[in-house]
């Protein structure tokens, strides 16, 4: 019998080809721990997640109804950035860590976001459609529109780290950068080349809005008409954090009415989108499917780093990336030792 029994949803979420679940086990070798795939149904997976040694979350949202019926639960883990498929505050009023991975594929997010800038900003979709339709002469005119790069101002929304990796990329383009995050140091932000500005500041001076704000209840929306309002005509929004973050309506009219120019987006509010959106069928919109993240690495590291965290917490240790620190002082989890001298929660 398996001393610790982890539970998932069936079937997998951002996975290759081949799927299982070798490369989570890796790090359980020795654990005598199982991952055993349950229903994804709500009542299926809480008849076989209820006395589950850790939830391994994906598919799925785990809810409150299914963390409140969890009565040997120490972890859920996570094999993504976003953690809004979980009741993070169900979790923690139950003390169980919950886990992701924000540091395996920000490289690739980042690379993509500054892919999707220069493509925005040259309008390559565009360009490529003129030459496919015989309309080769249309295309210099059209760019003869576009200032030069150099010397623009690009505005990031939330400042984490995704934004600073973009920041990096996009200095050598000679690009002015302003940052808003209310949560993030102003020195921290100075530091990487980029300065610290309010909301309203970085919609109406930037000549790019580039949105990394994270999928949590307090910024649902946190762009609505209003907003669009305030930036230039000529500005490109892109966004590679949340689709729901943004009022996509108003993104529309905006788009629609001209008061931006362009925008470059990967995530959706609802994904995959309805055939009927609007913005599947607007010239002024640069598309990718929620594809950000994805490289030759991904699954592997990922899936490497759930397994890391499972074995860590399953031993009584620290997790490396627990969204819930005040969890790790909840009294029940006292027993609990550092990994290594000094190192605390989320360290």
């Amino acid at each position: 019998m398996p001393k610790y029994r982890i539970v998932t949803p069936a079937g997998a979420s951002f996975t290759v080809a081949g799927g299982g679940y070798a490369l989570e086990s890796e790090a359980l070798e020795g654990l005598n721990a199982e991952i055993v795939e349950a229903p994804t149904d709500t009542a299926g997976f809480i008849a076989a997640a209820k006395e589950a040694d850790a939830i391994y979350a994906k598919g799925i949202p785990i809810t409150k109804e299914i963390i409140d019926s969890l009565t040997k639960c120490r972890i859920i883990a996570l094999g993504s950035v976003g953690v809004d498929s979980v009741d993070v505050k169900a979790a923690t009023e139950r003390g169980i860590p919950v886990t992701n991975v924000p540091d395996t594929f920000i490289e690739e997010v980042a690379d993509h976001a500054m892919t999707l800038l220069l493509a925005g900003f040259r309008r390559l979709v565009e360009q490529d459609r003129m030459v496919r339709e015989g309309r080769w002469k249309e295309g210099r005119p059209a760019l003869l529109k576009i200032p030069r790069l150099m010397g623009q101002t690009l505005g990031f929304i939330s400042f984490g780290r995704v934004a600073r990796a973009v920041a990096k990329r996009a200095a050598p383009f000679g690009l002015r950068m302003i940052a808003y995050d209310p949560f993030v140091e102003e020195m921290l932000i100075s530091e990487n080349g980029v300065q610290p500005a309010t909301l309203s500041e970085v919609l109406s001076q930037s000549d790019f809005v580039s949105m990394h704000a994270p999928a949590r209840p307090e910024v649902h929306h946190m762009l609505k008409e209003q907003h669009f309002r305030q930036m230039k005509p000529s500005a490109v929004f892109i966004n590679t954090g949340r689709g729901p973050t943004v009022d996509e309506e108003g993104l529309i009219k905006a788009l629609q009415e001209g008061w931006i120019a362009h925008a470059a987006l990967d995530v959706l509010e609802v994904e995959p989108p309805s055939h009927n959106n609007p913005i599947l069928r607007m010239e002024n919109v640069t598309l990718t499917a929620h594809v950000a993240s994805a490289s030759a690495r991904f699954d592997e590291a990922r899936k490497r780093r759930v397994g890391h965290e499972l074995a860590l917490v399953l031993q009584g240790k620290w997790p490396m990336s627990c969204v819930n620190p005040a969890v790790l002082q909840n009294t029940a989890l006292r027993r609990w030792q550092p990994i290594g001298m000094g190192r605390g929660p989320n360290s």
